[in-house]
């Protein structure tokens, strides 16, 4: 005889629900706004690229791709690191390709984190970071980051190490706020790492998106840190494919061994054809549509920022990533979630309150827009936000 289902195992994760960005994009939807919440471009990428798939679509390339990823495009990563960062990585041992960053960001969480141990990131911090760690029985110890400067607290972070300290989760450049890595920044990780044995794992799929002559300093770039990190990247921030899900993950032999036992029963493999397209427009040009990248993401930030120059929000400049902060205090007492709703429905305008970022919810009246919107878009977006 069988039991009728009475009650619901205990949740493992208690606290979370539907996502913000879920939650606004829904809610542009419904009420026909412009969505400058969610972080996805509402351009095409480039035909070449589309060519190369409409192509590829129609070959005998439907099954699985091997588990660390198609070779010729691993070997394009690592040409990718050699020609940016200096870095030497062997495609065979030390180059996965995941199916987007977050499966990267899961699957090394997973390999390295276990019940008892401490994650350190920062705080406002991408909302994938903390889940991941819980679900492992990790503990997140979240370092806030504070209006408006956002600046990485190194003190905090030093306080914050212990023995249990198992991972330091780094996001740079840093959604949602934009900063980016200073060369003392760098520094004061270099001698927190001097002293402590914790892993990295550096979360930078917008290396490319960095603004005003800025170097993006990778945890790749430095061989003390570059031994102890495991660095994400993705095709779909560089290439404007978020929907294709392609990333990868960099990291020493000893370290790749672990992540790939995790991602080989997370996905296994990743879309085959989407790889093979990515082979076939990479090899011949993808390094010069990359080196694009920072100056066409930098027009459309400054663009945005012109056209609201002249309203009550205020800007709180981007140094990365294809995001920016404007504080909306000298137009409402609302929070910024009430508020956000508000301009969703009333305004037509969809956004993303920070506090939803901080585990304390941290309230200190900004949101955060997205830029990455063909120009008609920004036009549109920046005249109903003028007359707030």
């Amino acid at each position: 005889m069988v039991l009728p289902f009475q009650t619901l195992p205990d949740s493992k994760l208690p606290l979370v629900g539907t996502t913000i960005f879920t939650v606004m994009t829904a809610e542009a939807r419904k009420h026909g706004a412009i969505n400058l919440s969610q972080g996805f471009p509402d351009f095409d990428p480039e035909p070449e690229l589309l060519a190369a798939l409409a192509r590829i679509i129609t070959q005998p390339v439907h099954q699985y791709a091997p588990m660390a990823g198609l070779p010729r495009l691993r070997e394009w990563i690592a040409a990718h690191h050699r020609h940016h960062y200096a870095a030497a990585y062997d495609p065979e041992s030390e180059i996965t390709v995941t199916s987007g960053g977050t499966e990267a960001l899961y699957a090394a969480i997973t390999a390295f984190v276990g019940a008892g141990d401490e994650v350190i990131c920062f705080d406002p911090s991408y909302d994938v970071y903390v889940p991941a760690v819980e679900l492992q029985g990790g503990k997140a110890i979240r370092i806030p980051m504070h209006s408006p400067q956002f600046s990485f607290d190194w003190d905090a972070v030093a306080s914050a190490l212990s023995p249990r300290t198992k991972l330091l989760l780094l996001n740079n450049p840093h959604n949602p706020t934009g900063r980016v890595f200073t060369k003392a920044d760098l520094q004061a990780l270099r001698q927190l790492a001097a002293r402590h044995p914790f892993l990295i794992l550096a979360d930078e799929v917008y290396e490319h998106m960095v603004f005003d002559g800025r170097t993006h300093l990778s945890m790749a770039a430095d061989p003390d840190l570059q031994s102890r990190s495991l660095v994400v990247g993705s095709f779909g921030k560089n290439l404007h494919i978020t929907g294709w899900k392609v990333g990868w993950c960099v990291a020493p032999a000893p370290l790749t061994t672990e992540f790939r036992k995790v991602h080989q029963y997370l996905t296994f493999s990743t879309a085959t054809p989407l790889q093979e397209a990515l082979v076939s427009y990479l090899e011949p040009c993808g390094e010069a549509a990359l080196s694009g990248l920072a100056a066409f993401y930098q027009q459309k930030r400054d663009r945005l920022a012109n056209l609201l120059s002249g309203s009550r929000l205020r800007r709180i400049p981007s140094a990365g990533t294809y995001f920016e902060l404007y504080d909306y205090s000298a137009i409402s007492d609302l929070n910024d979630r009430e508020f956000c709703l508000k301009l969703v429905r009333e305004n037509g305008v969809a956004a993303i309150p920070v506090s939803v970022f901080y585990a304390d919810s941290i309230d200190s009246r900004i949101i955060r827009l997205c830029f990455a919107k063909s120009d008609t878009t920004l036009v549109q977006a920046a005249e109903r936000l003028s007359v707030l």
